[in-house]
């Protein structure tokens, strides 16, 4: 794992489609609300799926409070067939200031209550 990131930095990111974000929660909740543009590859998946990611430059990972994200990003960061750089979204979800896409093409504030996504 190279680092964490903080919100204006993943923000960058994604306005320049500089990194490839993987949202590791479970496909329920990030059907409900998710960061645009962010795939969903579920933690429990991803030491089956890690070589989806070997061609990848810059990989980030995300979950709701950023702690299961730094865990992701070190599993990815420590396959050999991964050269890129991979950071964990350091804040989760639950710092998130943008809008949040929903799985019926809907979108909400990252903070909206007892509905929130996470």
């Amino acid at each position: 794992m190279d680092g964490e990131i903080n919100g204006e930095e993943l923000r960058a990111l994604l306005d320049e489609d500089e990194a490839r974000v993987v949202d590791i929660r479970s496909p329920n909740a990030f059907e409900r609300g998710h960061i645009p543009g962010s795939e969903n590859v579920p933690f429990p998946s991803l030491v089956d799926e890690v070589e989806r990611f070997e061609d990848d430059e810059r990989v980030v990972t995300v979950c709701p409070k950023g702690k299961s994200s730094v865990q992701a990003a070190r599993l990815i960061a420590s396959y050999e067939g991964f050269d890129g750089r991979v950071d964990s979204f350091a804040p989760g979800l639950t710092g998130w200031e943008g809008a949040l896409e929903s799985s019926d093409g809907g979108t909400q504030s990252a903070n909206e209550g007892p509905e929130a996504p996470f």
